[in-house]
């Protein structure tokens, strides 16, 4: 309790802590629901992998960085064997969900409208930020859809979150592994690495040659990363940092223009999989690369108008 009672930590940090750790109790009763289900082909697997993960979410702040890594290689382990899987889903009847879309009609949208919404307020308005607002969102969109219907009650919103978790399976976890990754690696000096070698490459005070450069570094990179956020570190530091910035290019114009670029990058790799392989798993499609497929073309086009606009207006 030291932690929510100390005047030292800021109240946005305090809601996020109580955000995690709602998060991490929604994890565990995935876990523990899985592994009591007869119909999981893999009841221990599935309870070792999201009870890990539940532990880390409620109290990653107070154990040892050394505990939590060990606690995350073993989370591994389930996932590496094939060992996580999903039970029985309790889904709603065909019937019940045609008779409430005609009940609600185009106000199933107000919801999830109402998480964007609460987190642009928090994020211009307090001192909060966006992640509480999107926390705050979410409640709010529950209490809408238990006035939509009386059968939304909590174990509803519970078990569909589990169905959904359980689905997705451990590529919930890609994100944020990703994330984390790409602080490891700037501080591990890679963008030190990839500055050296690209100056053999950039011919010295050459703005345009480095934005083309620091624009594809960004979409290879983040497709090995799978996350644009992740990429924009390092590569700011090996080549937007010295063979950009360092010449007088708008740092705002730049920053935020390669960080669109990376995006290019996620439309082009399984990496991104809460971008490119969620939306296949959720929706059942036969091809496992359909999404990224689609995209290709418009994440060129979008790329070469991006280096464009920043060789422009640089």
């Amino acid at each position: 309790m030291a932690f929510f009672m100390s005047p030292d930590v800021l109240l946005s940090e305090k809601l996020l802590e109580v955000l995690y750790i709602v998060m991490g109790l929604v994890v565990m009763y995935t876990g523990i629901k899985n592994a009591t289900d007869k119909e999981n082909p893999h009841p221990i697997g599935t309870a070792i992998f999201w009870c890990s993960l539940g532990v880390i979410l409620i109290f990653g702040r107070w154990i040892p960085a050394e505990v939590s890594g060990v606690i995350v290689l073993i989370m591994t382990l389930p996932p590496i064997f094939k060992r996580v899987s999903k039970g029985k889903q309790s889904e709603p009847s065909a019937e019940y969900s045609e008779k409430m879309a005609e009940k609600i009609g185009p106000k199933i949208f107000i919801p999830a409208l109402s998480i964007g919404i609460f987190a642009i307020i928090f994020a211009l308005f307090t001192t909060l930020g966006a992640l509480v607002g999107v926390g705050v969102g979410v409640f709010v969109a529950m209490i809408i859809l238990r006035l939509y219907s009386k059968d939304n009650k909590p174990r509803v919103f519970l078990d569909d979150t589990e169905r959904m978790l359980s689905t997705v399976g451990p590529l919930s976890m890609l994100p944020m592994l990703l994330a984390s990754l790409g602080a490891i690696f700037t501080a591990a000096g890679v963008g030190d690495v990839i500055s050296q070698l690209v100056a053999q490459i950039i011919p010295k005070g050459n703005v345009n040659i480095g934005i083309i450069v620091f624009a594809l570094g960004m979409v290879l990179f983040t497709m090995i990363m799978g996350n644009a956020f992740a990429a924009i570190t390092v590569m700011t530091v090996g080549i937007g940092g010295p063979f950009v910035l360092a010449y007088g290019a708008d740092p705002v114009l730049i920053g935020m223009v390669a960080l669109t670029c990376g995006y290019c990058g996620t439309l082009c790799t399984p990496m991104a999989a809460n971008f490119n392989i969620v939306p296949v798993a959720m929706l059942e499609m036969k091809d496992r690369f359909g999404v990224i497929k689609n995209q290709l073309i418009p994440a060129v086009v979008i790329l070469v108008f991006q280096i464009a606009y920043m060789i422009l207006f640089k």
